[in-house]
């Protein structure tokens, strides 16, 4: 495959991602549509690492993908904590950091 197929594949997940994040009320919805975003970054590093010959760009995937692990689980774990409180999910109802 060409440098162009997998950019046109990172950005068609990054666009599904970010219809995801704007369209979705779920928080959990939210978190997924973010996952997706950072995973066409991944493709994108990747990509560009393998066409360009540096080892850099594998490396700075792995460590993005060590982030995205930590930020998942994290999230996930607010998410939780937030449905325990209010017994919902959704972002439109979540207005306990309000002043």
């Amino acid at each position: 495959m060409s440098l162009q197929a997998y950019l046109t594949l990172a950005a068609a997940v990054f666009c599904i991602g970010l219809f995801g994040v704007m369209t979705r009320r779920n928080t959990i919805g939210i978190l997924l549509g973010i996952e997706l975003m950072l995973n066409a970054v991944n493709i994108n590093l990747v990509a560009f690492a393998r066409f360009g010959g540096d080892v850099t760009g594998l490396i700075f995937t792995v460590f993005t993908i060590c982030i995205t692990v930590s930020e998942a689980a994290l999230g996930l774990a607010i998410v939780i904590l937030l449905f325990r409180v209010r017994r919902t999910v959704t972002a439109d109802h979540l207005d306990l950091l309000r002043g």
